[in-house]
Order: C-alpha cells, then structure tokens, then sequence
C-alpha cells in the first residue's frame, strides 16, 4: 500500500496556489485521515519567472506538459488551467497513462463530461469535479452520495456569484445595473469581460452538470435555455419588492415524469423562498428529493481557499480509492433516456409589466384576454405614469403553462390598447 501519494498540478492561479497551500497547511490532517502523504510532485506553468503570491520551490515548477503527464510516480492530476481544447486533450492523456484526475473545470465539464468519464472508466481511473459547479459548496457529491437513494425531482440554484452580487446591490441599494458591474468588477467579483456571467452562459454550464448528475439523465449544453441579467430594470425590483419577491438569477432544471427542463433565467422569488436570502456573491442550491424533500446547500460560489477545498476533497477521494482498490469504478452509464419537456407541460406563475393607454376599460379588456387564454391573476397593479396619457400594469399570473403565456405575449403585441409590453419574468411562489 502506498505511503505516499504524488500529486501533479495543471497550472498554477488563483485556484491552483490555493490548492498548494492547503497541501502545505494541512499536511498532518491529511496524512492522519488518509493514512499516507499527499506530495505535489510536478506543476505545470506558463511562466516560469512569473512573481507568485505562494512559496513553492522553483524546480517543482516546469512548462512541459510531459513532465506532469508522463511522470512516472505521478499518481493524481489536478486540471486548474482552465480553457477546453488543450485541458481536454491533456486529460485523456492522463488517463490513458493511468492517472487520476481532478477538475475545477465547469466549460470542459459541462462540454465533455461524459466523454472523459467514459475514458476514465475505460483505464480504471478516477474523474472528479465538484470544484466545478459551487466552488466550495459540496453539492455534487451530496447529490451523487449523500442523495443517491432518492429520487430528486427538481434542482434550483443561485450558482453564479457574479449576477447576484450586482442584483443585490439593485434590489438593496438602487443601483443601477450599470454601477452594480462596474463594483463588481472593482471588487474582483466579475471579470473585465462580464459576458459569461452576465448572460447566464456561466450558470448554465453548471445546471447541465448539475441536471446531468441530478437526474441520471444525458443533459447537454445545447439543452439549456438561457436568459441573462442585461436590460433587468429598477422599476421591475421595486415591483417586486412591493409584491413581495426578490429578483435573482436562477437555474432551473426538472425532472418529472422522465421528462427533463432545464433553464437560466431572472426570476422573482417570493421573499418566504429560502433562495430569496442568498446575497452579494453568495451560491447556493435548493433539492427537492421525492424522499427527503427540501435540502439546500450554501456557502462561496467561488474564491482561491474555497475551490481549493472541493479540489482537495476529490484528491481524497480519489486516495481512498487507489488505497483501497476500487478506482475506476465510478459509472458513467445513464438511467434514463433525454425527453425534454414540451411546453404546454411547463407551469410556472409568471409576472408581466405592461405600459397602455390610460382610458376607461383597457384593464378589463386586458382581464378578458388573459382570461381567454385560461390565465387568471393572483396579483395586479395598475400606476399612471406622469409623462403622457399612459399607465403600467404589472400583472403576477396563477399557475400556466408557458406555451398559453407564450400565446398571450403575441396577442398582447397586437393589442390596440397595449403601447409595450416592458418586461415579463418567471415567478417562483411557495416552496414545494
């Protein structure tokens, strides 16, 4: 049985040096809980003169990949450097010489997971990735082991930090979305190019991992529907904050009847939802288990010390099996079929802000065709607005189905009555 463990590192950031550094800091927790040493043996860098915030000596240091990959006693490789392409095809080179490996990486995850499953299985090897969806929120293995016997119906998360800290910056001080991204990104909490998050492109990688896992169910990329947080107004949370909802950006995917949805999207949360409290750059992701019923896991989405720990739980994981001889024996394999579910099968209540014409009978002639259409309200607000003959409407619906919603949006478009149609948003109500 071995006595130590060798450790290869894939770049050397943010992530990376944190990853370092708790190997450093709790080497004698981690030789006491695994019964044998954790040593980084090889890291891959760019640069080799470049100045780092962590001390690590220099001839661990190398810029070929070879020297990682094909080292011979390296037995664990954890994959920090992000990008697709060029971490895939290291990756499969990992396996195929029989190493471990470990990713923090959401895109290559996300893109293709299960082809490196499926090569990680075929070599007897490990393919661990918590880091990449909640950065050090533990929920892909609570869903994989600690949910594993029940039968999980819905996954709902705030699982981009980036979008709810400039939301809650709108919803708590009135910013605009404008100066809530450019905090943001002063503080360090978005990039200099926000589009990955403020578009839902980052959340939705996450939610096909998520789904994927959650469901047993082959969820690609391509099956998310995503809606970003660009063009969200003020007058929109001051709404909903007069209802009594939040506005968040929140990844949805749902699994009934073996029918699978998956989606990103603004929605406003009743403020009794456990999600409505989740604030700045806060992750967090609420379970529905047929069994257990309503779970919710939370804590930093991101961060060097945070994602740094979900890797090293999957360095221990992936030593307890190459200790105890089971490594590799990690399925890959589906339960189910993909049937997505068809829109006349997909409920939600839904709230519209509508600007019309200020005259008698417009609200009731509005009623009437939502009412046409099996829409009834739970909530209505009608205000003038002061600058000419117009008023808003701000409608929150019973539960539909979103093709007739879908149907009453394109005869709201051509109703005299109706001069705009402002904004429209999915609503979450009570919990499950």
């Amino acid at each position: 049985m071995k006595e130590k463990v060798s450790v290869g590192l894939l770049g050397l950031g943010v992530v990376g040096s944190g990853v370092i550094q708790l190997i450093n800091d709790h080497r004698e927790k981690l030789t006491h809980q695994l019964g044998c040493e954790v040593e980084v043996s090889k890291v891959l860098v760019k640069n080799l003169d470049k100045a780092r915030n962590i001390h690590i000596n220099g001839d661990l240091l190398t810029t070929n990949p070879s020297d990682v990959l094909d080292h011979p006693s390296i037995d664990i490789i954890v994959e920090v450097m992000g990008g697709i392409d060029q971490a895939k095809e290291y990756i499969l080179r990992a396996f195929n010489n029989k190493k471990h490996v470990v990713s923090a990486n959401k895109d290559l995850v996300a893109l293709h997971g299960p082809e490196l499953q499926e090569a990680a299985t075929k070599n007897r090897c490990d393919f661990y990735y918590e880091a990449s969806v909640a950065g050090g929120i533990p929920i892909l293995r609570g869903i994989s082991e600690g949910l594993s016997t029940d039968h999980i119906q819905r996954v709902m998360g705030i699982v981009n930090g980036t979008t709810n800290y400039i939301l809650t910056k709108m919803d708590e001080e009135g910013m605009s979305y404008e100066d809530a991204l450019l905090e943001a990104q002063r503080l360090g909490f978005a990039e200099a190019d926000p589009t990955s998050d403020v578009d839902g492109l980052d959340a939705a990688r996450k939610m096909a991992i998520l789904g994927r896992l959650a469901f047993s169910t082959p969820v690609e990329l391509s099956d998310v529907e995503v809606n970003g947080i660009r063009g969200i107004e003020l007058e929109d949370l001051r709404y909903g904050k007069q209802l009594g909802y939040t506005m968040k950006l929140i990844g949805f995917a749902n699994f009934n009847d073996q029918e699978l949805e998956v989606n990103v999207q603004p929605t406003l949360l009743s403020k009794n939802h456990p999600l409505s409290s989740v604030k700045n750059e806060y992750n967090a992701v609420y379970v529905y288990g047929e069994a257990v019923g309503e779970t919710m896991f939370y804590g930093p989405g991101a961060g060097s010390l945070p994602t740094a720990t979900a890797i090293l739980s999957d360095v221990s994981a992936a030593i307890k099996g190459l200790r105890l001889g089971v490594s590799g024996s990690q399925s890959n394999e589906m339960q189910f079929t993909k049937t997505l579910t068809p829109i006349n099968k997909r409920h939600s209540q839904y709230y519209i802000r509508l600007c019309v014409k200020d005259e008698s009978g417009v609200l009731s002639k509005i009623s009437s065709l939502f009412h046409e259409q099996d829409i009834s309200f739970q909530r209505i607000v009608q205000t003038p607005v002061n600058d000419y003959e117009a008023a808003e409407i701000v409608v929150v619906t019973h539960d539909t189905s979103l093709s007739n919603f879908q149907h009453t949006l394109e005869k709201l478009k051509s109703f005299e009555a109706v001069i705009e149609i402002k904004s429209y948003y999915k609503v979450e109500g009570e919990v499950m």
